[in-house]
């Protein structure tokens, strides 16, 4: 066997994962693209990370050491699988240049039920207990429920207790609920609920993070390893249906950084499960959604498909789905881990992405036409005021249209910890702070006010909601109000043409990251005749930025016909 067989057969995986010879859905092309990616990124001396071949072939080895201790392997030694190879090879191998420390801080995996992620989670918990090198490392496996915190510790008790020589090697104690190793005082234990601040955790485990209904346990265990030199954060879990619960949150995360929406070198995550489908620079239909009633499509969201889960298993579940209405939900969400309650995002963000000019200025616009937006939802929280502007093409004569984006927030409520995006962009310069704990509606003006001075401002359509006064000082100053209110009505179309102007590459923007955040935090909500509306699924999901666009461009849509007398628009 190679030096390096595990490391190979990692990369192989990747590449017949991105070549199509291993189907495979969306998330997970991306996070093998991303090592791909990354392999070649590190050769540059620029890039902070580079690929440790013998770190990553050191935790696969010590896991095929382990035995498995149920179903028909008991007994024998663990094989890994390339999937599993490529996941642990990912989050192990990868360091930093600057200190050969781990790359990634959290790894998130997201499989159905039956493909042995707490067989993989056992092993890689004992090797954090006993040879990832860090003295007293505490090592917790978590969950809701005693039952769940067990899934993962009870597999890696057992393989302990198993094994004479594992324990005479490390010196490793078994306890009824604990491993530990008396000459470092490093442990392994499970835990329920909220652990209390008192745990330094080496590595945290978290075992169904889809049914924890806040995020307090997992956010405990990563405060408390501030102190660990490469502490590790790993999920396992399947879909679920809870989208307003922490699980739900941190997929978003790990989606967004595949897409290359955030630039997060902390994380790893791979999500098997089934392909949404595609659309063209029209808005059409090129490629459909997986047909989860094909069970050929099955075998994309179970990679242990013919080794843990058995073919006449799935098969079973396939037809219990089709016969049985009542139970196709849950049996899509734990067989093809589909969030079988979860809004789907609106924007293509690759197509989003692809719409970047980094060239692209609002002084390129200047003496232009302009319709200025304002979203002021809440003066404790992000308003917007945009400016959009629209030309035709002069070979084809299509039109084209771009965007800037002026966000405005109390300095206040950019000084938490969890809002500490806001004081980075704030520091770049995207973000603009106003004193106190309130918007200054004074800096918005002011901004208006120049903006008209440089801009032939057409229209300015407002959401009347917390904009009425404002709304009417800037009347008297001669500003073209227009009144748009969030209605169906009047968002479905601008809605759905800024999707085809994306998808065609005739929208153009600056790269905002800002705006990137909000617009890859829409959601399409569709009632009985179609008609879209933008939505989120949190609080925290802003998208006040999108919803100011899609308020200029339904005003910027309807071309020369718009009739203003006195600065009121006449409906």
């Amino acid at each position: 066997m190679s030096k390096f067989a595990h490391c190979d057969a990692a990369l192989k995986y990747a590449q017949d994962v991105v070549s199509g010879v291993i189907p495979a859905g969306k998330w997970v092309r991306l996070a093998c693209q991303r090592h791909l990616d990354d392999l070649v990124k590190g050769q540059n001396k620029d890039f902070p990370f580079r690929f440790d071949r013998k770190k990553a072939e050191k935790v696969c080895r010590f896991i095929e050491n382990l035995t498995h201790i149920k179903g028909k392997w008991a007994g024998t030694t663990i094989q890994l699988e390339s999937w599993q190879k490529f996941f642990t090879c990912s989050v192990f191998g990868w360091v930093r240049k600057s200190d050969g420390c781990r790359r990634f801080r959290e790894a998130y995996l997201e499989v159905p039920r039956k493909n042995a992620k707490s067989t993989i989670a056992a092993g890689i918990g004992l090797y954090m207990l006993t040879e990832d090198g860090e003295p007293g490392a505490e090592v917790y496996s978590g969950a809701t429920t005693e039952k769940q915190a067990w899934e993962v510790f009870r597999p890696a008790r057992l393989m302990a207790k198993k094994d004479e020589e594992f324990q005479a090697h490390y010196g490793v104690t078994v306890s009824a609920s604990n491993l530990s190793i008396l000459d470092t005082a490093a442990k392994f234990e499970p835990i329920v609920g909220n652990p209390g601040d008192g745990a330094s955790p080496h590595c945290s485990i978290t075992d169904e993070f889809h049914e924890h209904k806040s995020p307090e346990q997992y956010d405990t265990m990563i405060t408390g390893m501030g102190a660990r030199t490469q502490p590790l954060s790993l999920i396992i879990t399947t879909a679920g249906s809870n989208l307003a619960g922490p699980c739900y949150d941190k997929r978003a995360q790990v989606c967004k950084t595949l897409l290359g929406v955030f630039e997060n070198d902390d994380i790893f995550g791979v999500i098997y499960t089934l392909d949404e489908a595609e659309k063209d620079s029209t808005g059409a239909i090129v490629k459909p959604e997986d047909d989860w009633s094909d069970f050929k499509n099955w075998i994309k969201a179970n990679p242990n498909y013919g080794v843990s889960v058995f073919e006449d298993f799935l098969r079973s579940r396939h037809r219990e789905a089709l016969q049985r209405a009542s139970r196709q939900n849950i049996i899509r969400c734990k067989h093809l881990n589909q969030w079988m309650n979860a809004a789907t995002a609106w924007m293509n963000m690759i197509a989003w992405r692809k719409c970047v000019d980094p060239n692209l200025k609002p002084e390129n616009f200047k003496g232009r036409r302009c319709w200025m937006s304002l979203d002021l939802a809440s003066k404790i929280d992000i308003a917007e005021l945009v400016r959009l502007f629209k030309w035709q093409d002069e070979e084809d004569g299509s039109d084209h249209y771009a965007a800037f984006c002026s966000h405005y927030l109390p300095e206040e409520a950019a000084e938490p910890e969890d809002k500490a995006h806001y004081a980075g962009w704030a520091a770049e310069g995207w973000i603009t702070l106003t004193p106190g704990n309130v918007i200054d509606y004074g800096y918005i003006k002011d901004d208006m006010r120049d903006f008209k001075s440089e801009f032939e401002v057409v229209e300015v359509p407002y959401d009347p909601f917390q904009a009425t006064q404002l709304s009417v000082e800037m009347l008297e100053e001669g500003f073209p109000m227009v009144e748009v209110g969030a209605t169906v009505k009047n968002f479905s179309e601008p809605m759905k043409e800024l999707e085809k102007l994306v998808l065609s590459g005739r929208f153009h923007h600056n790269g905002d990251p800002v705006l990137t955040w909000m617009m890859s935090n829409v959601l399409a909500r569709v009632d009985k005749k179609d008609n879209i509306y933008p939505n989120k699924e949190r609080e925290e999901a802003k998208i006040d930025g999108p919803v100011a666009i899609i308020m200029a461009l339904s005003r910027a849509i309807l071309g020369e016909g718009n009739e203003v007398k006195e600065g009121v628009l006449l409906l």
